[in-house]
């Protein structure tokens, strides 16, 4: 006799979780959690959003086997999947979990399950829903130095237009960061001698979220120091340069 999906040992949780606390519950009560790559681990750490959904399922009997897929996005915007399976080898006993990083490892462990072969089987075409998280533009490398360093970009910023309390607050969730030089329109000469350079600091945030800053490097100052001048927008920071070399 089929059972009703409804009455499957697993349930997803209430409230929203994070990608790294869907891991930790996921990790924790699979048996053969220590069995995974230590690599496909380290990969996940940089998670940015998840999904899971049910694959498919076997009941007879008081016997039940599920299998269920769970995708992360990754920060490199490529995604990881692993496959769960959750059963019951005898009427009455508990459920057990066991993951796999691999479709075909998820296979054999279920072939080897002591399911009648006749008992009713259905299995459901998978879709992830991850298309609610956009993408990163840039390639990171998370950095635990992510943080401090937004912070210490802004301390050197010398304009007093510089992004505020605000956006310092939401940069000390950065978990990586690439800083890359920006070309593009060129700055209008000032008197000889003055350079300007422009660069990007992008910052990965929880959630996925990215959050540029736009730091000017220059010597259009009086005595011919070096300066370092931050704003929120490529735009304003090549406004910026413009009215600068203007008064040079």
């Amino acid at each position: 006799m089929s059972v009703p999906y409804e009455t499957a040992a697993y349930e997803p949780p209430e409230s929203p979780e994070s990608p790294e606390e869907h891991l930790e519950r996921l990790l924790g009560r699979a048996l053969n959690s220590f069995e995974l790559p230590d690599e496909a681990i380290r990969r996940l750490d940089c998670a940015l959003a998840h999904d899971s959904s049910l694959h498919s399922a076997h009941h007879s009997a008081g016997l039940h086997r599920e299998t269920y897929r769970h995708t992360w996005l990754l920060a490199d915007g490529s995604a990881l999947t692993l496959w769960e399976l959750v059963h019951n080898t005898a009427p009455g006993s508990g459920p057990q979990h066991e993951v796999y990083v691999d479709e075909e490892e998820l296979r054999a462990a279920t072939a080897r399950l002591p399911l009648p072969a006749d008992a009713p089987d259905f299995e459901l075409p998978v879709t992830v829903q991850l298309a609610a998280v956009v993408q990163p533009r840039h390639r990171y490398v998370p950095d635990d130095d992510s943080a401090d360093h937004a912070r210490r970009l802004l301390r050197r910023a010398e304009n007093t237009d510089r992004p505020g309390a605000e956006t310092a607050d939401l940069l000390r969730t950065a978990f990586a960061h690439q800083i890359t030089q920006a070309f593009g329109r060129p700055c209008r000469a000032g008197r000889a001698g003055i350079g300007f350079s422009l660069y990007e600091h992008a910052f990965l945030l929880p959630g996925g979220e990215e959050i540029s800053l736009w730091e000017i490097e220059h010597t259009a100052t009086p005595d011919g120091r070096h300066m370092c001048e931050v704003y929120p927008t490529e735009d304003g920071a090549r406004d910026a340069m413009e009215r600068r070399a203007a008064r040079t």
